[in-house]
């Protein structure tokens, strides 16, 4: 795992780049978390190829556990992937309403996430 820092204004991003799935479950999604949160870091950008597919089938709740553990410590967090794949209105809609809000985006780059992020 590698840990790609940007700076926007004063605030510090973690890019994680990793070519192996990262989250399984939501205790791996706590301790990514904890790690960046200890690192002094605001706010994090992953991909979603680093985690479990599971995340995204809403009746697993494991996206609803690690998202939740991500607001609890105010580390706002961009997913970058093709979420088109998702077929499921529920994941659709979740995503929508991600995207709406400031906590967590699903976006298809980096330079969206940055974008995000700084808003």
């Amino acid at each position: 795992m590698e840990i790609k820092t940007h700076n926007i204004g004063t605030a510090r991003v973690a890019e994680v780049i990793s070519e192996t799935m990262l989250i399984k479950n939501s205790q791996d999604g706590l301790e990514l978390l904890g790690n960046l949160y200890y690192q002094d870091f605001e706010k994090t950008i992953i991909y979603e190829k680093n985690i479990t597919p599971e995340f995204f089938d809403l009746k697993t709740k494991i996206a609803g556990e690690i998202l939740q553990k991500f607001s609890n410590y105010r580390m706002r967090l961009a997913i970058v992937g093709d979420f088109s794949k998702y077929q499921s209105t529920s994941i659709q809609e979740f995503i929508f309403e991600s995207n709406t809000g400031k906590q967590v985006a699903f976006v298809n780059n980096v330079a969206e996430a940055l974008d995000k992020l700084k808003h």
